[in-house]
């Protein structure tokens, strides 16, 4: 089973993505796009991704901003499956600006 990661190297990780924020209980992130369209281009463009790894962020969409939230709720907090997750998502964030 995944460890959930302590503060310091949640800390250490969030230092590594692009606009995320939390502590170990769980990292978010929110953009903004263009357009409603783009935002659920995104949306769906991390739900693929998601399937891929098996493990599912929080999402909130409210038209053109996108929260993302992620923390892996078998074990209570973040851990490394998270951390990648969140690295996918700011590739198809670069991608979609």
């Amino acid at each position: 089973m995944a460890e959930v990661l302590d503060a310091e190297a949640v800390r250490a990780e969030l230092a590594g993505l692009d606009g995320w924020t939390g502590d170990p209980a769980g990292i978010g992130r929110t953009v903004e796009l263009p357009g409603f369209p783009d935002a659920i281009g995104v949306v769906d463009r991390v739900a693929l991704v998601a399937e891929e790894l098996d493990h599912h962020p929080d999402i909130d969409i409210r038209w053109r901003t996108v929260t993302f939230r992620c923390a892996t709720h078998s074990v209570g907090g973040v851990t490394r499956r998270d951390v990648e997750l969140a690295r996918r998502i700011d590739e198809i964030v670069r991608g979609a600006a």
